[in-house]
């Protein structure tokens, strides 16, 4: 189009379903007729048309994007398509790639992820243009990270692209980052469904603890079959080996020297510690506080919530009206003499504790007179 005339460009154009006023004679300006078409057309139109007056592709600008991929708790192959995919469209628009960023196997729910963070530090240093990603929930499903990478990417004059929504702007962020937050909850909503619909069947909700070994095999349809346990002998009599010693009067932390010492592994085949034997009573975690050893399944003892600050899960109590409790005698190890006596003994120490008297703090004095930060010299 380069010597067209602007009169045959801007007839020449679509009109989009609108119908465009007639350009007079008189506004032969170039720049008053792009303004005129930025006021009443598309911005896609626009693009175009200036494309066309000026005989420059925008999508051949030479960039430097970056591919960017999360595995987000998938399989390897995941990240090969998503990889193959991007470098599909890169070379189709021309662009060129200078880096590649993945965090494999790590929840896109936080972005305290090392490939994401370093993505951000190149970006702030310039290293590219562009970001390119299968989609806007490969960076994060939370609403204020992806808000929060969005605005750092807009600081460092960086585009952000996706396969599936296209160039990313603030209205993606909101709409995108609300709904992308919303799985995350509804996900985790129906995980825990699930999760009380095997306790409430007497099946394992999740995990396994020390004494049991877990059931593998299939049902009538031939899938797995999940949450059934059975007592592992060996790990059974230790269970009764520790409640025996601490009723007999052990401390758990020389239960748990005995233990190490005599070679007998904990659950992972590590050594054993303090916390896993003395546990939390309020939050029923350790093995003197495990009631699936008197034939008691309690689920909901306890809830995680994630830390937006460190990304790292804390436990919060849940109160006893929420449990969960289903009767499996065929997994009780203990009888109810000792796991009886084994409870009398801790409440027995926790009344101990509460009646000793708190200690006496006895503050230094200095030679300048300057007592915990009282001044008990006298006034000049």
């Amino acid at each position: 189009m380069e010597g067209a005339d602007i009169d045959d460009v801007v007839e020449a154009a679509p009109s989009c379903g609108q119908r465009y006023p007639e350009v007079g004679e008189g506004q032969a300006d170039l720049r008053g007729k792009i303004r005129l078409r930025r006021a009443i057309g598309t911005a896609a139109d626009l693009t175009r048309y200036e494309q066309q007056i000026t005989g420059t592709d925008r999508r051949r600008i030479a960039m430097r994007p970056v591919i960017c991929y999360s595995s987000d708790n998938q399989r390897d192959a995941s990240i090969v398509d998503q990889l193959h995919v991007c470098r599909l469209h890169a070379e189709k628009q021309g662009w060129h790639i200078v880096e590649e960023y993945s965090d494999h196997a790590i929840s896109g729910s936080s972005l305290l992820r090392p490939g994401i963070q370093a993505l951000i530090s190149d970006a702030n240093r310039g290293r590219f243009d562009l970001i390119l990603a299968e989609a806007m929930d490969r960076l994060s499903r939370d609403q204020e990270d992806i808000g929060g990478v969005f605005k750092r990417m807009t600081y460092s004059d960086v585009k952000f692209f996706t396969l599936s929504e296209g160039e990313i702007t603030h209205l993606h962020v909101g709409l995108k980052g609300t709904m992308n937050a919303l799985f995350l909850k509804d996900l985790a909503d129906k995980t825990r469904r699930g999760q009380r619909g095997r306790v409430e069947a007497g099946k394992s909700g999740g995990g396994n603890c020390y004494g049991y070994d877990v059931v593998k095999k299939f049902d009538g349809n031939g899938e797995p079959a999940r949450g059934d346990r059975t007592i592992n002998k060996i790990e059974a009599e230790v269970i009764r080996r520790i409640f025996r010693d601490y009723v007999a009067g052990k401390s758990p932390k020389r239960i748990t020297v005995e233990l190490n010492k005599d070679g007998i592994n904990a659950l992972g085949g590590g050594d054993w510690g303090f916390s896993t034997i003395n546990g939390n009573a309020k939050r029923g975690n350790g093995i003197l506080n495990n009631e699936m050893y008197v034939g008691k399944l309690v689920w909901n003892h306890q809830r995680f919530l994630k830390d937006p600050g460190t990304g790292k899960r804390q436990a919060r109590p849940n109160p006893e009206s929420e449990w969960i409790i289903q009767e499996v005698p065929e997994l009780r190890i203990l009888d109810d003499d000792l796991w009886q006596a084994a409870k009398a003994r801790q409440a027995a120490i926790k009344k101990t504790r509460a009646e000793r008297p708190a200690p006496t703090v006895v503050r230094p004095r200095t030679t300048s007179g300057i007592d915990a930060g009282r001044n008990t010299s006298s006034p000049a």
